[in-house]
């Protein structure tokens, strides 16, 4: 009669293989040295051919800058005429209602 013990041996070697792979696997992956892009063979751009990314970034923040500002002109614009308008409404209540008294 065989013992159950090396069948449990078994799959308790098992699932701490199972485990382990990807463990190795990841501090395999942290260990070894990242490939950066212009390390590869014919994938560098030379620097003149690049596009200036600050010079782009600073236009489009200009443009979003002005399109921020007019945005914000008419807002105040729009507040400033409703306003105005519930002045006037609370002024015409007000001297319809002393009328009528």
């Amino acid at each position: 009669q065989r013992t159950p013990i090396p069948k449990m041996l078994a799959a308790c070697l098992l699932r701490r293989a199972i485990l382990t792979v990807p463990w190795v696997f990841l501090v395999a992956l942290l260990v070894s040295e990242p490939v950066r892009a212009d390390q590869e063979a014919g994938t560098a751009i030379p620097a003149e051919s690049r596009p200036c990314v600050d010079c782009h970034a600073f236009e489009f923040m200009q443009r979003a800058l002005q399109d921020l500002k007019k945005t914000a002109y008419n807002l105040d614009t729009r507040t400033e005429t409703l306003l105005l308008q519930v002045e006037k409404r609370n002024l015409c209540d007000c001297i319809a209602a002393n009328l009528l008294n």
